[in-house]
């Protein structure tokens, strides 16, 4: 070819071997110039457009680079045959999202918080320092599927220990929250298994389930736990539960309901408990309940917990013990994967617990959080028109308020920047109420009589 006429603008912003570089670009693409035809030379196109021969130099170079022409000695430049539609750049609007908006309470009775002000950070820090150490290059590797086997044995020493789980490391799977682990456990089971929940209960587990076209089937909790009757009458084959601190409602789960559920599960060879131990680190009256898993003489319990309330929500550590009848299935699904929790923060939970930090720091928070507990019950103790529940382990409780509108109250307490959470939230199935139920956190909080006093003004119930 003679010339290529292309119209360059020497007042835009854009450098003129980019403009020059895009118009021979779109040329070819749109084979406006032909495949092996010849590029006029550098010197020649120069005097035409009126530019540099290094603005040209530059064009070319580019286009050389990415493939568009070739370059042969002393001869010049051909256009090369494109094997396939390359990209082309379009220039699109930009969409502008709006950053994700936080409330900033004054007060939060978020039933997640912990006390960060009490943890050991000094200690924490000691093991993180030396877990990042050229001592430590193989933690830079994958490591087991499982999770780090240092870390199962402390858990399995630990839970035999404060929770009579019999357990080997072998059977403890470890990852980064119940939201990664759950879809695990549901995989192990066929696609017509029936799985049930507490009702109310965790509305994250029951979305997990829906997720994996799974309907979960709601069986009715109330103060002794969930309704091992109703269960029994149902077709269910997996009840995933929270029975030795149940959520929301706080309920223990009897020990004849206890009884009554592993006996359901032993029945059938395709029964099985997912037992949560929420909270259970936490109990302010009476005996330390044992976990079922514990009580299970027919290996149909798959025991979960976390380090979220113990340690911190943040560290993202949960993990599934699973019954041996179970393992055969897990290894020929699951042995392939990598463990979603990195090798180094697994060493240092481990390292933490295995120098006695864990038990001490457990038993310093339970103390703080009975303190806590113990405000919160007698501050609510001047109000006689709120009743109180599930108040015997965990960092919550739930208030009751007769005949009033549940909606209502929440909307009152957040226009007056205080944080409250409706049980309806924690609803499996919709159910009309004559009362308004709320949880109230204290983990994360301070002032907890002034708290409470604030609220209840806000919501004008009267103080004795």
């Amino acid at each position: 070819m003679d010339m290529l006429l292309f119209s360059l603008d020497k007042t835009s912003g854009t450098p003129l071997y980019e403009q020059l570089y895009n118009g021979i670009k779109d040329a070819i693409i749109q084979q406006k110039i032909k495949v092996a035809e010849k590029l006029p030379s550098k010197r020649k196109l120069a005097d035409f457009l009126n530019i540099s021969q290094t603005t040209i130099e530059l064009a070319y170079a580019q286009l050389l680079a990415e493939g568009y022409i070739s370059s042969k000695a002393r001869i010049g430049y051909f256009v090369e045959a494109l094997d396939e539609l390359p990209y082309i750049e379009i220039a699109t609007p930009k969409t502008h999202f709006k950053p994700s908006f936080i409330p900033n309470y004054r007060y939060d009775f978020n039933p997640s918080f912990i006390d960060t002000a009490n943890f050991p950070f000094s200690t924490w820090r000691k093991y993180a320092r030396d877990s990042y150490d050229e001592a430590n290059a193989h933690l830079l590797l994958a490591g087991d599927a499982q999770g780090e086997y240092a870390l199962r044995t402390e858990i399995a020493d630990y839970l035999y220990q404060s929770r009579g789980v019999q357990c080997q490391p072998e059977q403890i799977v470890i990852g980064s929250g119940t939201e990664q682990l759950l879809p695990m456990l549901i995989r192990l089971f066929n696609h017509y298994t029936v799985f049930a929940l507490e009702h109310p209960g965790y509305p994250s587990v029951a979305r997990i389930l829906r997720q994996h076209n799974r309907t979960p089937l709601p069986i009715k909790v109330d103060e002794d736990g969930i309704q091992v009757q109703a269960l029994e009458q149902t077709n269910t084959d997996v009840v995933y539960l929270t029975p030795s601190h149940q959520f929301p409602t706080g309920a223990v789960l009897s020990a004849t309901r206890r009884t009554q559920l592993l006996n359901w599960a032993a029945a059938s060879p395709s029964r099985f408990i997912i037992e949560d131990d929420y909270d259970s680190e936490f109990r302010y009256t009476g005996k330390p309940i044992p976990a079922l898993q514990a009580l299970d003489a027919n290996d149909k319990v798959i025991y979960m917990s976390t380090f979220t309330k113990s340690l911190m929500p943040s560290l993202r550590v949960a993990y599934f013990v699973l019954p041996a009848s179970l393992m055969t299935t897990y290894n020929k699904l699951f042995t392939y994967y990598s463990s979603t929790v990195p090798r180094f923060d697994q060493h240092i939970v481990a390292n933490f617990m295995r120098d006695g930090h864990f038990a001490k720091h457990l038993n310093r928070m339970r103390k703080i959080y009975r303190k806590k507990h113990n405000e919160l019950i007698e501050a609510l103790q001047h109000y006689p028109d709120v009743s109180v529940s599930g108040s015997q382990a965990g960092m919550h409780i739930v208030i009751t308020i007769a005949h009033q509108s549940e909606q209502q109250l929440f909307e009152q307490a957040k226009k007056a920047s205080i944080a409250v959470y409706p049980m309806s939230r924690y609803a499996i199935r919709h159910e009309p109420t004559t009362s308004a139920q709320f949880l109230l956190g204290f983990g994360g909080l301070t002032s907890i009589a002034k708290a409470v006093d604030d609220l209840m003004h806000v919501w004008q119930i009267k103080k004795v």
